[in-house]
């Protein structure tokens, strides 16, 4: 191998140059790096979105007839789920399995609200809601909305619903309802703490309330 002191000068000074740039880039990844985990331990009650905006603004009508907003919600950590009150499986068996868990997180069920809020204007109106989660046997804030006041708060969420005709030769006849199975928590700020996934295990669900309430 050729000693440097043999290389002409425009190739030591090229040699040179690629050094500094290694350097350089090494230096701003090393940089990144610790700034970005810094920055993901900063906050570990919002591992989804740290202090992101999500979810509002918004308006719904509750099923007492009162107005619900991001900003009557605020002081107190919830889970909000979105669903319809006839839905034959998803639904009921979604809203049980958080009554469940407010009982099994015991004095600390109490440190979160439930709120279920019906896609379905349509058919499900603040009276129905009401009566339907009346059958879950713990505290739920139910609410709907107006067509324009749903779309709002789903573009908000980020959530998906799409209504199937159950005979798709009928097309305006009875129909079901697609949508976004999962449990929004969201903490005291209005903050996106995490989401409960549909087929998340039990313990998954519950570590999770724990970190929305601790």
């Amino acid at each position: 191998m050729p000693d440097i002191d043999d290389m002409p000068a425009g190739g030591i000074a090229a040699i040179r140059k690629l050094l500094w740039l290694m350097a350089a880039v090494a230096a701003l990844l090393g940089a990144l790096l610790y700034f970005g985990l810094e920055g993901s331990g900063a906050d570990k009650q919002t591992p989804v979105a740290a202090k992101m905006p999500f979810g509002g603004p918004f308006e719904l009508t509750g099923a007492d007839g009162s107005v619900l907003t991001e900003q009557s919600l605020a002081g107190k950590p919830y889970a909000i789920f979105f669903g319809f009150t006839r839905c034959p499986d998803v639904c009921p068996t979604t809203l049980s399995r958080m009554a469940l868990w407010r009982k099994q997180l015991g004095k600390d069920g109490d440190k979160f609200n439930i709120v279920f809020v019906s896609v379905d204007p349509a058919r499900d109106k603040p009276a129905d809601i009401g009566s339907y989660v009346e059958l879950f046997d713990t505290p739920i804030i139910a609410a709907t909305g107006t067509d324009a006041q749903l779309a709002q708060i789903r573009k908000g969420f980020g959530v998906y619903v799409k209504k199937v005709p159950l005979d798709p030769a009928k097309p305006g006849g009875d129909y079901t309802i697609d949508h976004t199975a999962g449990v929004f928590l969201m903490d005291a700020q209005g903050h996106l703490s995490s989401i409960i996934d549909h087929h998340e295990a039990e313990s998954t669900a519950l570590d999770k309330l724990r970190m929305l309430v601790g």
